[in-house]
């Protein structure tokens, strides 16, 4: 059973343009993301999640969800960035996206299903996991 947070009565109100406060928020946390997401080469759902969870106080669950929304655009304006100068090695580029459709599949999947606080417990210990790793490699 879905919640008022999950209805899209309330995802209307709360992007409504009387509010202003939160969209400023919203293009705040999207520039975090795009900015990151283009240096760093990372999914700006790494910076636009927990943005969205603890300062536009999202569900956990909407975040995601917006998160991937954002994803297309902020990859977008990357390939082309990447694209024009010669970086973008399109065969690599397509086995990644096939495999990346059906592992969107089925982690939306999962998005659905998961407990709100599992889904915030698994998504902090991959941050941890990836920050660990990412400091003890070469």
């Amino acid at each position: 059973m879905q919640g008022p947070a999950h209805s899209p009565v309330a995802t209307v109100r709360r992007l409504s343009p009387l509010n202003v406060r939160l969209d400023r928020r919203l293009a705040a946390i999207g520039i975090a993301g795009g900015i990151l997401s283009g240096l760093l080469g990372i999914g700006g759902g790494v910076i636009m999640i927990p943005l969205l969870v603890y300062w536009a106080r999202y569900s956990q669950r909407d975040a995601h969800a917006a998160s991937l929304g954002a994803i297309i655009p902020i990859s977008l304006v990357g390939v082309a960035t990447y694209g024009v100068a010669g970086k973008v090695r399109l065969g690599e580029a397509a086995a990644l996206a096939v495999g990346s459709l059906v592992g969107a599949r089925i982690g939306a999947g999962l998005l659905a299903r998961l407990d709100e606080r599992a889904l915030k417990l698994f998504f902090g210990l991959f941050l941890v996991a990836v920050a660990v790793l990412m400091a003890v490699r070469r």
